[in-house]
């Protein structure tokens, strides 16, 4: 085994390795959007970004490597294969954040929605003919 094979398969291995944190990261973001814990969730961001740019950055690296190998062992082609199904399974995680953040959303839209309803409701008045009349409480208050 070649140098530069040894360096693409401790390359591999590494990546491996931080696809599998990276889908670990994914579930536990998934449990804190479930929970609404902002602060937890923000310092897990943090991590994520650290986590993904070292993913890049690796991830040139064995590209680079690649091409100048022009070939990969049996060992190599398996990591890879592996890498590959480790990102499928964190596109897929991160598919079902995304899903859960816009669902969040929406039930935060409709609370926001029926407060507002209530509080027009509330603020309803009467019109010298008896019609009802949305207005202010407490501004020009008449008998």
């Amino acid at each position: 085994m070649t140098e530069q094979a040894s360096q693409l398969t401790q390359a591999l291995i590494k990546q491996v390795e931080q696809l599998s944190s990276l889908a670990v990261l994914l579930e536990k973001e998934l449990q804190l959007i479930s929970s609404r814990d902002a602060e937890s969730l923000m310092n897990l961001l943090d991590e994520k970004t650290a986590l993904l740019t070292s993913i890049q950055a690796l991830d040139g690296s064995i590209e680079r490597t690649i091409s100048d190998q022009g070939s990969m062992s049996e060992e190599d082609d398996a990591l890879m294969a592996n890498a590959k199904k480790l990102l499928d399974d964190c596109k897929y995680r991160t598919q079902v954040n995304q899903k859960a953040v816009e669902q969040g959303q929406l039930r935060l839209t409709h609370l926001r929605n029926l407060m507002m309803e209530v509080r027009a409701k509330e603020s309803l008045t009467y019109d010298k003919k008896g019609k009802p009349k949305g207005g202010t409480l407490g501004s020009g208050v008449s008998a």
